[in-house]
């Protein structure tokens, strides 16, 4: 007997990679992590409303509908990427003084400013404001790639300093918030990864016949691929560190819900 599946490499990631998103959502709600972490949780749900925008709607809706569609969410996920870096600093950093808060935050803050002029071409500026649609979704466009970049090297810098200062201040190693960072941190390098691969890719490349066209565009999907892999790891983490709880957590919960002993009985014991 012979079994015929009919399902790409893309669909089969995009299938498991939703699986993951809806589970992990089970697990924040279920585990009561949303009140922790109400801006992961958002993120995580905006994927799973992104990825299931993209595969069932836009090839249904005109094209320039539908890139207005998917830039306004991807705008609005961009935001909520850069409030889950400060959300997790929050929490990896909540003993810290205010000094070190400030000074801490200005030097990511100016190293992702510095990434985020040096890598990448601008597009200018006349094309970003004139009154016609098209500048509003090569703005939009624009604020959604950049944007995206910053968050990327936001997290990828959390994720090199709660490793190596969140035990100083309450975020050691099974705590929730680094391993939220040690999986964010290594999708963003991942997703930073592609980005610089494609791009050069796309510069030292130059295509004479359709056999060298066929040859770069499987390399693409490939990286793409790898990336997708990348991430649904990260997903099976998160799932599997949120579903455990914190050290002493456990603990904790057993005292609040323990039953007082009558004192009358401790008396007794006594005489």
């Amino acid at each position: 007997m012979h079994f015929n599946f009919d399902f790409s490499a893309g669909q089969i990631l995009w299938t498991l990679t939703f699986a993951a998103l809806l589970v992990l959502l089970v697990v924040l709600q279920g585990r009561d992590r949303v009140r922790r972490f109400p801006w992961f949780t958002a993120s995580i749900a905006m994927m799973a409303l992104l990825l299931l925008t993209v595969e069932l709607l836009l090839n249904k809706i005109p094209r320039i509908t539908g890139s207005l569609v998917f830039l306004a969410m991807s705008d609005l996920n961009t935001i909520i990427a850069l409030m889950v870096v400060v959300e997790l600093a929050r929490r990896a950093f909540r003993g810290a003084a205010r000094a070190s808060w400030i000074v801490g935050t200005l030097a990511l803050a100016a190293v992702g400013a510095a990434v985020l002029v040096l890598w990448g071409p601008w597009p200018a500026w006349k094309t970003l404001t004139g009154m016609s649609t098209l500048a509003t979704i090569r703005l939009m466009d624009m604020a959604a790639d950049k944007g995206n970049l910053l968050s990327s090297v936001l997290a990828i810098e959390l994720g090199l300093l709660v490793p190596l200062l969140g035990r100083r201040f309450g975020a050691g190693w099974r705590s929730h918030a680094q391993q939220i960072v040690i999986g964010l941190s290594t999708a963003s390098l991942a997703q930073l990864g592609l980005r610089g691969s494609l791009q050069f890719i796309g510069a030292h490349t130059h295509i004479h016949t359709q056999a060298e066209y066929v040859r770069i565009i499987g390399l693409r999907d490939k990286l793409i691929h790898a990336n997708n892999v990348v991430y649904l790891a990260v997903l099976v983490w998160w799932i599997a560190c949120l579903w455990i709880d914190e050290p002493g957590a456990a603990a904790h919960a057993g005292l609040e819900n323990a039953e007082p002993q009558p004192v009358s009985s401790d008396l007794n014991a006594g005489n």
